[in-house]
């Protein structure tokens, strides 16, 4: 048969295909240009160990690039998602269809499963039919029945896979407690509670898996997910035996296990069940929530460290997030509805809590639809990453529960529970939209053109009292002044002192906690970093609130070591805190709502902010002329509301803080991210439809700062913010400025990157020296 080619089918024929060629070139050369502006933006790739390199060639991300040609996708043409993926809409972002039926469903799951394989997985062969098993060693340990394995299979059978089998005493069938050959000692314990423990060759201590890679070319699977393949490879064998109970197969593994494991579940339903024990990013976390504003295992980080876990294209969508058409909650609805435990020490330095409560309860819509709520749980523990004996029997309780041969539920509380439909109806809240007045971009200037000086602190003050609208009904309270001086400040905290949430310890100062019983505001904890350098006699010294991002497991303690030693480097006495629901404090934010339903948690931070003016305006050693503030996204928006509403900062800096809500646009959470998903401004929630009508944006509030200094820093590639509306805004609130004679205090720095100010590459650490010099001249110059 003559194949022709179209380009001469089209010449041939007529066909006017120059055009389509000309726009199918113009898209080629976007994206190339694409490209090169992304590996000139990503860090370098690391040199690591050959291990870690993409397999089965001995090379790093961009010679991966090299090698393929591989372009990034067409991120115009893709939807954004900025929220997570809903698994139950198809096409979403597009037509947006709900999945009501099991035929959408299942038309539904083979599309999850194929974007999950382009993706982030590979694809991966078909299962081998010319299995064979060789007996390696079997030994009688203490009634138990150890048997080593060696399975071969595939082409020629080159493929291999060494498989331990720990088989009780008794008739069976028994279930299996299937993991990877470094938990061993895990399925000791599942066999002391009548398991079947095997262990499997697809683990960095011995991984029989790397060579499928080679063996079966035609396909692209990465290292997790040759893992993966291999622990279905095990399955197959223990199939064919007489001691093992169909359907009674559960597996389990940590950290990176944890991940292969899903992957295993989700793409093999003999499967029974599956806990996923700190998989961390790629694991029960979702990309979106692990990216570097939430200070966990970012694609960025995890691509750039390990390579082969994942397919090389997933690191195309680092600072792009919000491109992914799938997360982690759409690998975990391919599992549903078999009984799925997701378990994290909620304290992980690079995990995510508050992200893998997102996880659960997307997935568990899931659940509910196919008729199984319960089978998905969240399971919370205390510590770092490690586990201990402790944790393995309950993941065994889990799969006793899930096999029917007890009912042992294996759950806890969750720690981040705020719904905004729920807050409503317990606060008795029904705001009408309508009852407020549409702003359009252009009134603060116009506002501020004619107005005299009177009239411009008018409007600061009417600014002031819609945003205390906003931040919610404040109970009245008790202001605590704190220590009167540096000395009286203790050089020890009683509580947290050392593990994932040990304070971070300086050269040149000297770290004091202010503590019970001599606190901040209502019973609160705080470190202060006092620089060693010798003042000039009797010179008192500029002070610092440093506010940290959306870190929920660790709080201002994640990363901030560098950042805090370069503001102490110039000079300043540095106040930070963990705020409400981060860090030590997350128990306290749990049930913030039930306790003040008409408050918002936004409101509960600010008030902790100016109680730290309030101890630093108290301490004779300090400048009380000069104490200014200063926070990372989140922190950066506390910092700009309390620097509006408390004139006793002489100034503000904000790192990565905010984009316009009235005009944001499909690319970012806009006002959904305060009011329904991180639950700060909860009343934000009544304006989603009415973005316009919202009572205060953040061209006011910066405003409202004026004239004291205020930086606005904003990096160009955000995922969060619109660079133009960052710098509309900021032009809005400058005419303020200039009205209040505070021209040229408002500065806008629009950078390259998307990166937040935290300590991660060199890049960041200039970035931290100059907001630190920039603070140290503000000050300086008054």
């Amino acid at each position: 048969m003559i194949r022709i080619q179209p380009l001469l089918l089209g010449l041939l024929l007529g066909l006017a295909l120059p055009a389509v060629t000309a726009q199918a070139q113009e898209n080629l050369d976007k994206r190339q240009a694409l490209r090169d502006e992304i590996l000139a933006t990503l860090p370098a790739d690391r040199n690591r160990p050959v291990l870690d390199r993409i397999a089965p060639h001995n090379e790093r991300w961009r010679q991966w690039v090299a090698r393929t040609g591989e372009l990034p996708p067409d991120f115009d043409a893709m939807p954004s998602l900025p929220l997570l993926p809903d698994p139950l809409v198809m096409d979403e972002g597009g037509a947006n269809l709900p999945v009501r039926t099991a035929e959408q469903w299942g038309e539904q799951r083979r599309r999850l499963a194929a974007q999950l394989q382009h993706w982030m997985t590979g694809t991966f062969p078909p299962a081998p039919d010319n299995m064979i098993a060789e007996p390696v060693e079997t030994l009688i340990d203490h009634g138990v029945r150890v048997e080593t394995l060696r399975l071969r299979f595939g082409p020629e059978r080159r493929a291999q896979l060494t498989v331990k089998l720990m088989i009780p005493p008794g008739e069976g069938p028994f279930p299996v407690f299937l993991t990877q050959w470094n938990h061993e000692q895990w399925a000791y314990i599942a066999v002391r509670r009548g398991y079947i423990g095997c262990i499997y060759a697809g683990a960095d201590v011995l991984d029989d898996t790397e060579a499928y890679a080679a063996i079966w070319p035609e396909h692209d699977f990465s290292r997790l997910m040759r893992r993966a393949w291999g622990a279905s490879r095990a399955i197959d064998y223990l199939l064919t035996r007489a001691e093992v109970a169909p359907g009674q197969i559960g597996i389990t593994g940590h950290s990176r296990n944890g991940k292969q494991s899903l992957m295993a579940a989700a793409f093999d339903p003999r499967i029974g069940a599956v806990v996923s024990s700190s998989g961390g990013s790629g694991g029960e976390n979702a990309w979106r929530y692990a990216e570097a504003r939430y200070t966990s295992e970012s694609i960025e980080e995890i691509t750039n460290n390990f390579p082969a876990w994942f397919h090389p294209r997933l690191r195309w969508f680092s600072g792009r997030e919000h491109k992914l058409p799938f997360d982690m909650n759409s690998l975990m609805a391919l599992i549903a509805p078999r009984p799925l435990l997701l378990s994290t020490a909620f304290t992980e330095s690079q995990g995510g809590p508050w992200g893998i409560e997102q996880i659960y309860r997307s997935v568990r819509t899931v659940y509910d639809f196919l008729g199984r709520p319960g089978a998905v749980s969240v399971r919370m523990r205390g510590g770092e990453h490690g586990t201990a004996a402790r944790d393995i029997e309950e993941y065994v309780d889990f799969f006793d529960t899930a096999f029917g041969r007890a009912k042992l539920p294996v759950t806890s509380p969750l720690f981040y529970p705020y719904q905004f439909e729920q807050w409503a109806e317990a606060a008795g809240e029904s705001i009408d939209p309508a009852d407020f007045p549409e702003r359009a971009p252009g009134e603060l200037t116009a506002a501020a053109a004619g107005a005299s000086a009177d009239e411009a602190a008018a409007l600061q003050r009417d600014i002031r009292e819609r945003l205390g609208w906003l931040l919610g009904e404040q109970p009245a309270g008790i202001t605590h002044a704190g220590p009167g001086s540096l000395a009286d400040i203790s050089g020890v905290d009683d509580w947290w002192t050392g593990g994932p949430l040990a304070r971070p310890v300086l050269e040149r100062a000297t770290m004091k906690v202010i503590a019970p019983y001599s606190g901040m505001g209502d019973y609160l904890r705080a470190n202060v970093y006092i620089p060693t350098a010798a003042a000039e006699p009797e010179a008192k010294r500029p002070a610092l609130i440093w506010l940290h991002g959306f870190v929920h497991q660790q709080g201002f303690v994640a990363r901030s070591r560098s950042l805090l030693q370069a503001f102490v480097d110039e000079g300043f006495v540095v106040l930070a805190y963990d705020q409400l629901g981060f860090g030590t404090r997350i128990e306290e934010g749990t049930r913030f709502y039930d306790r003040y339903p008409r408050w918002s948690k936004m409101g509960k931070m600010v008030l902790d902010a100016r109680a730290a003016v309030d101890v630093l305006a108290g301490i004779a050693e300090i400048d009380t002329s000069n104490i200014y503030i200063a926070g990372d996204n989140m922190g950066g928006a506390v910092a700009l509301m309390t620097a509006a509403l408390d004139e006793r900062l002489a100034g503000a800096a904000v790192y990565s803080g905010f984009t316009p809500l009235r005009t944001a646009g499909p690319d970012v959470e806009g006002i959904l991210a305060w009011s329904h998903l991180h639950g700060l401004l909860p009343r934000l929630g009544f304006f989603v439809d009415a973005p316009s009508r919202i009572p205060v944006d953040f061209d006011e509030l910066m405003a409202a700062v004026a004239p004291r200094p205020l930086r606005v820093i904003a990096p160009l590639q955000d995922r969060h913010a619109e660079p133009e509306q960052v710098a509309r805004a900021v032009a809005e609130a400058g005419a303020v400025y200039e009205r209040l004679g505070g021209g040229g205090r408002l500065e806008l720095d629009a950078r390259p990157g998307w990166l937040p100010l935290i300590e991660k590459h060199g890049t960041t650490r200039n970035e931290q020296k100059a907001l630190a010099r920039w603070l140290a001249e503000t000050a300086a110059r008054r």
